[in-house]
């Protein structure tokens, strides 16, 4: 049978493990009962033709995209007030060959792969459904990119915005919670601006002479603090107001509005001290900090050729990882940063999901857990530095000896070990080869067991390397040089081990 373009639909019972559980069969046969009583005459009523129902979830197939799209919307807006349940759903598009009532292809595979990522009562599609909807006519926004098991490379997936949701970016989150975000609705004076603000503008219509009138009467701002509060928006007003580096808030006013309130309300911090105090009976002289990610230069010594870390929401730098909300890159030309998710704000331009920008020394990277400044270093070892703020903090009283390592003595900062060699794109050649079947990577080969140690001084601090053959460097007034017996350090220098800046600091009172 010839294959057929077809948009694939999977949806899925959220929490229905959870529910087996908790149900007896009564309960579970009804809830079973339910969902397919509301989920199927929605897809049929949208053009759909169920394939496979599995009981917590269907497979559908439609001949239109925007139709498949709308009627998940139609589901995530609807049935959570009805059947006391809601539902998530996966939607790709491309060729699909039916065969014996199933259906089989690169698609099928595709949406069943974004639904295991989707979250409960959302709308997740590929970048071939996207492409093919009536972007006009739907509400979308970037969720970012994803590697999915089972397929090559890093799949760009987007979000259906439902017309009671709005998901607010990181960077307004920052905004709501420092007091920085300006609203300013259709009609309203221009208030008056704080330090480095965040501005919506809300209830305009796009590319309307309104809009420009406010945007041309703005005092001078970064562009990627300027977002439009908008829902359906056509294409072209689209490219054209991101295309000046600014952004978009997807979501109709009342659920903006809901969102920010909701964001706005008091939390209390789950989170303790990261310092560890060893000697509580004497106060610290000193605290040792992770500071950031210490970038190698490249080619390295015939066996690496370019490599990248991936940046998690926490502010940790990982190998690699499914959920990354942005990617540095290195190799023989330099440095550039990758936005794998949208929000993510890089030397004051707002960068498109996917696309590589380079990094120039004191370019910042708003992330979601913070600023990231890069520092490029003029030097053969090392291509620069990405800081952000200290963690890890290790308190040092006069007379201790803190060692920094990936296994270290006591007292002592752990190194972070980045395992897996996905990162690392290797050079041509035999010593390559070897160093890849060894289990190379740089973590690992650039830092030792025992680094280096610091000890406190009457007047600073002493940074002694202990590792015969992992080099110990130090940065001082963005100079960087290497260590090879012992160095006087002040609150404020780096040391770079590896791949880890770690610098020394006044303890937190």
């Amino acid at each position: 049978m010839a294959t057929r373009t077809r948009t694939v639909v999977f949806t899925d019972l959220a929490n229905y493990t959870d529910s087996v559980h908790r149900a007896d069969r009564e309960a579970l046969r009804n809830l079973i009962a339910r969902h397919h009583e509301l989920v199927t005459p929605t897809l049929v009523r949208y053009g759909g033709k169920v394939v496979k129902n599995l009981g917590d979830s269907f497979m559908a197939l439609f001949p239109a995209a925007t139709d498949a799209v709308r009627a998940a919307l139609d589901l995530v807006e609807t049935i959570p007030g009805q059947g006391q349940f809601s539902i998530r759903v996966g939607i790709a598009t491309g060729d699909v060959e039916e065969i014996d009532g199933d259906a089989f292809g690169e698609a099928v595979n595709l949406a069943s792969r974004i639904i295991n990522k989707t979250p409960d009562a959302e709308v997740w599609l590929s970048a071939g459904t996207h492409i093919c909807m009536n972007q006009a006519e739907i509400a979308w926004d970037r969720v970012g990119r994803y590697a999915l098991k089972g397929l090559p490379g890093e799949q760009e997936v987007f979000r259906a915005v439902p017309k009671n949701r709005a998901w607010l970016p990181d960077v307004i989150k920052t905004a709501i919670r420092n007091d920085r975000l300006v609203r300013i609705a259709l009609g309203d004076p221009l208030p008056s601006l704080p330090p480095a603000p965040v501005i919506l503008l809300e209830g305009f219509e796009p590319g309307s002479a309104a809009l420009q009138n406010v945007v041309d009467r703005l005092p001078v701002v970064d562009p990627a603090a300027l977002w439009l509060q908008t829902f359906t928006i056509a294409p072209s007003d689209r490219f054209k107001w991101t295309h000046e580096g600014r952004a978009i808030l997807v979501g109709q006013r009342d659920a903006v509005e809901a969102s920010i309130v909701e964001e706005a309300r008091p939390r209390r911090s789950s989170t303790g001290s990261d310092t560890i105090i060893f000697d509580m009976a004497s106060s610290s002289m000193f605290e040792v900090a992770m500071l950031g990610l210490a970038l190698p230069a490249v080619p390295m010594s015939e066996v690496v050729s370019s490599y990248s870390y991936d940046l998690l929401a926490d502010g940790r730098w990982v190998n690699r990882h499914a959920s990354a909300v942005g990617r540095v890159q290195v190799d023989a030309d330099g440095v550039s940063f990758v936005p794998l998710q949208p929000g993510i704000v890089v030397g004051g331009r707002a960068g498109r999901t996917g696309d590589a920008i380079d990094l120039e020394s004191g370019d910042e990277i708003a992330a979601p857990h913070g600023v990231i400044r890069f520092q490029s270093l003029d030097g053969r070892a090392y291509a620069g530095l990405l800081l952000s703020t200290a963690t890890g903090r290790l308190g040092i009283a006069a007379g201790q000896r803190a060692e920094i390592g990936r296994e270290p003595g006591y007292p002592g900062l752990a190194l972070p070990d980045r395992r897996g060699q996905d990162n690392i794109r290797w050079c041509v050649g035999h010593r390559a080869a070897r160093a890849r079947q060894s289990g190379f990577t740089l973590d690992r080969a650039l830092a030792g067991r025992r680094q280096c140690a610091i000890e406190p001084s009457e007047t600073g601090a002493e940074l002694v390397p202990l590792h015969p053959r992992c080099p110990t460097y130090l940065v001082q007034r963005g100079v960087l040089r290497g260590v090879k017996t012992s160095a006087s350090i002040v609150p404020g220098d780096l040391v770079v081990v590896g791949t880890s800046v770690i610098t020394l600091q006044e303890p937190e009172l």
